[in-house]
């Protein structure tokens, strides 16, 4: 009997690492599993053969996403192709909605050509975000995907009264495996603010100058030491090029969770990190700057007043978030030097943050998602 096949499709950095986590578990549970597709290094690290690196051409926002169309269509064409040609008995895709629901479509639409020959069971795990913006595609969600992994509490019970006949499992946060013992380090002299500007190019061109200017007004009030994490060489260099002050910085490249433990606040870009922050419990101002048409378009059609995850899942802002041009040094300045130097705050912070840990669920995320997907490949191809 040949191996099982399982096709996995990542497009940024934060979903790459998801997959790896996922087929360490899968490969854990059946040795003899075969995995390919779309991802980066951390998926070619777990066994993942990798067809085109997706994570190397991520973008943000419709606008970027539009202008850099023929690419993805060439890209989308390709995996298509793979997934005809190899016929994986199960397809993952992994968070990235703006391509992957699209490409679950489009192999849905593909495997009817093969009646009872082939009917892949089709996956996403980390479910988009509707209940914020676009709730008319859980329709489309429920016609195409076999089985939706939540990673948030609430979404589970969101889709349970939009589409009820949608398989929906909340597997658990996977941050709760990757750092166990979020333990925090004793408060330091100078205080530590932690810099997380983003993981695209992109984000560092547009968020590095006003928190630059954030920091150096700091600094010209208070004694304060500054560390930047990034995932990459070429990002540090970017950010050099953008803002020549982050040289006298602690610049470093990866090892997120060490800058965590040691950091007194930080400033985050909007996205996965701010869940790390949160984790650590380290008092966070967020910020997100994207193009105008992307910006206005979101303010369209988003529906939910915070995009802070810590703040969806707390139901109020309790860490600050500044969007687009209220993104500036004053509005950031003002934001950090309270929790620089008031304790009152951070403690009542640090108390927040705690109760939007305790949402995530227990040890186990990437385990239970493995079972999930192998319990999916064992149903009769008609259901």
């Amino acid at each position: 009997m040949s191996a099982r096949q399982v096709m996995l499709l990542a497009g940024e950095a934060s979903g790459d690492t998801l997959g790896g986590e996922l087929v360490d578990a899968l490969k854990n549970a059946d040795s003899a599993i075969d995995c390919f597709g779309a991802g980066g290094e951390k998926m070619r690290e777990a066994g993942v053969e990798i067809e085109i690196d997706l994570t190397q051409h991520a973008v943000i926002g419709v606008w970027e996403a539009i202008r850099n169309y023929g690419k993805f269509k060439q890209f989308f064409d390709q995996l298509l192709v793979v997934a005809e040609e190899r016929r994986p008995d199960a397809v993952v895709l992994i968070d990235n909605p703006g391509f992957n629901l699209r490409f679950a479509a489009a192999l849905r639409d593909l495997a009817q050509q093969y009646t009872g020959q082939w009917r892949p069971r089709i996956i996403q795990y980390i479910s988009p975000q509707l209940w914020a913006w676009n709730e008319s595609r859980v329709h489309a969600i429920a016609r195409d995907i076999d089985l939706l992994l939540s990673i948030f509490p609430f979404e589970k019970q969101w889709y349970a009264e939009r589409a009820p006949h949608l398989e929906v499992e909340f597997v658990g946060h996977p941050l709760v495996d990757r750092y166990p013992n979020p333990s925090h380090a004793k408060p330091v002299d100078p205080p530590n603010l932690l810099i997380l500007p983003g993981s695209r190019e992109k984000e560092i061109t547009r968020h590095l100058p006003p928190i630059a200017d954030t920091v150096r007004h700091l600094q010209s009030k208070n004694e304060l030491a500054v560390t930047m994490v990034l995932p990459s060489e070429k990002l540090t260099d970017l950010a050099k090029s953008i803002a020549p002050s982050v040289a006298k910085w602690n610049l470093q490249i990866g090892n997120l969770a060490q800058s965590l433990q040691n950091a007194h606040a930080a400033i985050a870009s909007s996205g996965t990190v701010t869940m790390e922050c949160a984790w650590f419990r380290v008092p966070t101002v967020v910020l997100y700057r994207t193009s105008w048409p992307t910006y206005l378009l979101g303010r369209w059609f988003i529906k939910i007043p915070h995009i802070a995850m810590p703040n969806v899942l707390a139901g109020r802002e309790i860490i600050p978030e500044f969007i687009q041009g209220r993104a500036n040094s004053e509005n950031l300045s003002q934001a950090v030097a309270q929790l620089i130097n008031n304790s009152a705050e951070v403690e009542r912070m640090r108390q927040d943050l705690d109760e939007v840990a305790a949402t995530l669920g227990k040890p186990g995320a990437a385990a239970r998602a493995a079972k999930a997907v192998l319990a999916q490949m064992e149903k009769p191809v008609w259901l």
